[in-house]
C-alpha cells in the first residue's frame, strides 16, 4: 500500500479561515482537472487567527502536486 501524504496550506488573520474554505474549493477543482486517485481535502481552524486548507495525496503524485500547488508544508497521513 503506498503511503498518503498531508499536504497543508496555512491562513492566518482574522479572514483566514474563510481563505482555507476558499482554497479547499480550487483543492477539489484540481483534484478532478488531474484525476487524482484520492478526493481527501478538508479545513481545520486551529485558532481564531489560524486556519489550514489541506488535500490527501498519494506518494508517487506528490511531487506534481507540490510543485504545481506550492504548498507550505506537509506530513505523513495515519487514518
Amino acid at each position: 500500500m503506498e503511503r498518503k501524504l498531508k499536504l497543508i496550506w496555512d491562513f492566518r488573520g482574522p479572514s483566514g479561515h474563510q481563505t482555507a474554505l476558499h482554497h479547499e474549493i480550487h483543492l477539489k477543482e484540481y483534484i478532478s482537472i488531474k484525476k487524482l486517485s484520492l478526493n481527501l481535502t478538508g479545513v481545520q481552524e486551529l485558532s481564531d487567527v489560524h486556519s489550514i486548507a489541506y488535500m490527501i495525496v498519494t506518494d508517487s503524485e506528490m511531487k506534481g502536486v507540490r510543485d504545481a500547488l506550492k504548498p507550505h508544508r506537509g506530513q505523513l497521513f495515519e487514518q
